[in-house]
Formats: structure tokens, C-alpha cells, sequence
């Protein structure tokens, strides 16, 4: 059973799959409490503008990062914001990461499409 994913201001259909959806319990360095993350997503519904902030984030108890970048998503339909991109995805290589200690800022990542629950509309196909 699949869920068709809404913009809750406009009711457009986001055409987000519910098959490239990560599960609740994934790890994530950003977080992911009270969002859905995707991990492909359909660039036409979007309108995207990246945002550079410098903001301190803790990747692991002994690392501490000092830049993120990310993307803003947009509904193309209305203009509100939807969610953001991180660059915290999944590594894209097989590599242990720096003094073998897993992976950090320096491997390259999958990008993560990260939604708020509060701006889908999100209900079941029949």
C-alpha cells in the first residue's frame, strides 16, 4: 500500500515514492525527529535555494563540525518551504572513514531529502 505525499498548503502531490523513503529509525548526523527523509526524490514539484550556515554540530561525542550546508525545498505549486537537502546520507563509498573510525565529513555522502510532517498532507492510495 503506497502514500500519496501532499503540500498542505496548496494539496499538490509531491510525487514522493514511498519506496525510496528511509525507515523512522535511521541515523542520521542532522537529525530526524518529526520529518520524513527521502532519499530520491521528483525535482520538477521543487523549487530549491541553498543555504550556507555556519552552525556547530556534533557528527560523533569526540568530533565537532563547524559548517552545513544545506538546500531549502520549496512546493513549485505555492512557494512554502517543505523540507531541506542535507549531505548526510548514506556514504557513497565503502571506505572506514578517517582513522578508521566510520564515516565523516570528509567522505562523500548520498544526499538526504528531508521533509517536515507539518507541511505534507499525507494519505493512503487505494
Amino acid at each position: 500500500m503506497a502514500s500519496i505525499y501532499c503540500c498542505k498548503e496548496c494539496g499538490t502531490n509531491l510525487n514522493l515514492r514511498s519506496t525510496y523513503l528511509f525507515p523512522p529509525d535511521f541515523y542520521f548526523e542532522a537529525g530526524n525527529k518529526g520529518t520524513l527523509s527521502f532519499a530520491m526524490i521528483d525535482d520538477t514539484k521543487f523549487n530549491f535555494e541553498k543555504e550556507d550556515k555556519f552552525r556547530p554540530f556534533f557528527e560523533t561525542l569526540d568530533y565537532w563540525g563547524i559548517q552545513r550546508n544545506r538546500t531549502k525545498m520549496k512546493c513549485k505549486s505555492c512557494g512554502k518551504l517543505v523540507g531541506y537537502v542535507y549531505d548526510d546520507g548514506p556514504p557513497l563509498t565503502e571506505s572506514p572513514g578517517q582513522f578508521h573510525m566510520g564515516p565523516s565529513q570528509v567522505i562523500p555522502r548520498c544526499p538526504r531529502y528531508r521533509f517536515k510532517i507539518k507541511a505534507l498532507t499525507i494519505s493512503s492510495e487505494t
